[in-house]
């Protein structure tokens, strides 16, 4: 999955020979500077430009271009460079933009030889700037890394080649410049308009729109003023094959959802064609009868709002076939958002601090300094820059959550049962499905930062991992509560998951069954064996436990014969097809090593054939079998029934809140959705 970059993040690079692609609204040129250990370029030798454009293991462009790519082969460049940057700028003297905060935001993408991109960085807030430093490939303890930049500058290319140490810098930015005019007449054109396009890297608003996006004078290097979400530039398809939420969380697949927009489908048994082109425009030569699949619908158009102020949030803002697949992308949207903006605000803090650290380790060094009214004035200064620089960010950041949450609060209201919490009064008019939805709620997730905004946690359908509930300690907050009341409210909290999950499948789709050695789940399970939804009643002792893990454990090898072999129809005729979920409490208790080992193969191999697990444990409990259950507890999606910020996305690293999506107190909607769930399998069983 590709990495997609805020500035200073920095991500490894999996090979040597890279291609670099730049995508601009206008045309650019694009060069690169090798660079010593000492952060120096060495002379104009170690620049590549469109005057001399090869260098050993980098090649640019000889012209402006509104796209640029790249060759680079880190394994030819000379052991003495350290750094390699790719640097734009807007050509001089042509009479195009003279400042980047005039033009859409320049996108740039390091991708290996076959297209496939490794990370990406959209450079955003540029005002006054004519050239910027976009990335650097560095080395780092023998390996390759790049790094997102984005350090602009106002003087041009002569000034960012004069910060790289370069003394005829004045000169060689004229002769370069001479280079691009000399070659303009050939350079590319800049290109039509895209059709609407999902993908928020390649689709940027043009910076200072509006009082909603990122103001003022080139920020520091480091500081990244983060622009307010817009709903016209979210993705498609969000969980891609990376987990959204890290290596304990949430793995949902891909879906296919088309990203661009395209011609209307032509419906081929009407006989009519497409209008024929008129003088002088393009023709189209895609085949009339081949132009049947279509993009999905393009999303609603948010509200007008008065001029100079953000659009109103609408509910389905977002590309999708269906109004749920809208809603589906729109929360993927809110939680890119949302990890993006904290992102900048975390990055612009950290910048302060190192400058403020530096600033005040420059007037300790100097004897003169360190006492007296100047070091104080100077301690002073390097404070209020500091706290400048962060209530800037905390600006920016508080303009963004409040735009989250005027969404949040627009959507929620429209989710459908499936993405809904259950206080949403959807669940109050509940009826039990006859398709299966793409997603389920797991809960809802939030940041340190955001306390007000909270994002609901979408799993893919069918679950391609296992569950775990942990009924241990496993933060400060649990330490307030009693242990019997944590494993209630672990019970509590797999009950209301297995309820959602019953609830959002059609009848006769998904059955559960329960394990539960020592019986004392029996209260917490009372929801479940009170209105008749379990597959049996609940499996009490060690023989149950075996019996059930055997039933379930044939199964699994029954379907994987039966799809390796390509023959569904040589089932046995009483197995049951439907989608099965084993929940498993107070483990290990009860478990013998066959049940154990039954255990681990049903969590490998179940998923893949509908056999899904959900564990009721705390870790300590099996400590005795040492790490022979590792790869168990890695394998399952690891929840928690209080608050807990073990999760994180794999972009910027955040530690997101998990925290669990519970019935209110007092509510009977649970027990009136089970209600509804086992009266229609009755109905569909008649």
């Amino acid at each position: 999955m590709t990495a997609e970059l805020v500035r200073g993040q920095n991500h490894p690079l999996p090979e040597v020979r890279l291609e670099i692609r730049v995508a601009a609204g206008t045309p650019i040129v694009a060069g690169a500077t090798l660079v010593d250990e000492h952060g120096r370029v060495r002379g104009v030798e170690w620049i590549a430009h469109p005057g001399a454009p090869t260098l050993p293991g980098i090649e640019v462009s000889q012209q402006a271009a509104a796209d640029h790519r790249l060759a680079v082969d880190l394994d030819a460049v000379a052991p003495s460079v350290h750094r390699l940057t790719v640097l734009l700028a807007l050509p001089s003297g042509t009479g195009g933009p003279a400042r980047f905060g005039t033009v859409a935001a320049p996108f740039v993408a390091v991708t290996g030889l076959d297209g496939t991109e490794v990370a990406s960085y959209t450079i955003t807030d540029l005002e006054a700037e004519s050239a910027v430093i976009a990335l650097e490939l560095y080395r780092r303890q023998g390996a390759w890394k790049v790094r997102a930049v984005g350090q602009g500058y106002a003087g041009g290319l002569a000034e960012l080649l004069t910060d790289q140490g370069l003394p005829e810098a004045q000169q060689l930015a004229g002769r370069i410049h001479e280079a691009v005019a000399r070659g303009l007449a050939r350079s590319v054109a800049t290109p039509p308009p895209r059709p609407p396009d999902t993908d928020r890297s390649r689709q940027t608003t043009a910076p200072a729109a509006g009082p909603d996006q990122a103001h003022g004078g080139t920020p520091p290097q480091g500081v990244t003023g983060s622009t307010s979400p817009q709903r016209g530039d979210r993705p498609t398809s969000p969980y891609g094959s990376t987990p959204p939420y890290g290596a304990h969380a949430a793995t949902p697949p891909d879906h296919a959802a088309a990203q661009h927009g395209g011609p209307d489908p032509v419906d081929p048994s009407s006989g009519t064609h497409p209008a024929a082109p008129t003088a002088g425009g393009s023709v189209d030569y895609a085949h009339p009868r081949r132009r049947t699949t279509a993009s999905p619908p393009p999303p609603p158009t948010a509200r007008s709002a008065q001029p100079g102020q953000p659009a109103q949030p609408v509910a389905g803002d977002a590309t999708g076939w269906s109004m749920d697949e809208r809603l589906y992308n729109q929360v993927w949207g809110m939680f890119e958002d949302l990890s993006r903006t904290t992102a900048a605000y975390r990055s612009a803090v950290d910048f302060a601090e190192s400058r403020m650290e530096q600033e005040l380790d420059k007037v300790l060094s100097d004897p003169r300094s360190r006492i007296g009214g100047q070091g104080d004035a100077a301690r002073e200064a390097a404070r209020d820059k500091h706290a400048q620089l962060v209530d800037q960010a905390r600006t920016a950041l508080d303009r963004d959550l409040v735009q989250l949450r005027a969404e949040a609060e627009v959507v929620e209201p429209a989710l459908p049962p499936a993405y809904a919490s259950w206080d949403n009064p959807v669940w109050h008019g509940y009826r039990v499905p006859m398709e299966i939805p793409m997603a389920l709620r797991l809960g809802d997730l939030r940041l340190p930062e955001s306390e007000g905004v909270r994002i609901p946690m979408l799993v893919r359908l069918p679950l391609e991992r296992g569950l775990w509930v942990d009924s241990g300690r496993s933060g400060s907050r649990d330490a307030l509560v009693d242990a019997d009341e944590l494993r209630r409210l672990a019970l509590d909290t797999a009950v209301s998951l297995a309820a959602r999950l019953l609830a959002v499948h059609p009848p006769g789709e998904f059955a559960v069954h329960v394990v539960d050695a020592a019986g004392a789940a029996s209260s917490a399970l009372a929801p479940l064996v009170q209105t008749g939804v379990l597959a049996g009643p609940p499996a009490a002792g060690a023989a149950g436990a075996s019996d059930v893990l055997g039933r379930l454990t044939q199964r699994v090898d029954l379907v994987q014969m039966a799809v390796r072999g390509d023959a569904a129809d040589s089932l046995p005729p009483g197995l049951d097809t439907a989608e099965q979920l084993l929940i498993v409490n107070d483990f290990p208790h009860g478990f013998d090593d066959r049940a154990v080992t039954q255990l681990r193969y049903l969590a490998d191999e179940g998923p893949a054939v509908g056999v899904h697990l959900m564990m009721v444990a705390d870790r300590q409990d099996a400590v005795a079998y040492g790490p022979l259950l590792d790869p168990l507890w890695r394998s399952l999606l690891r929840l928690t029934p209080t608050p807990d910020d073990h999760l994180a996305d794999p972009w910027v690293g955040h530690a997101w809140t998990y925290e669990p999506s519970s019935v209110p107190p007092g509510s009977r909607v649970l027990h009136h959705v089970l209600d509804r769930v086992a009266d229609a399998r009755r109905s569909w069983n008649r």
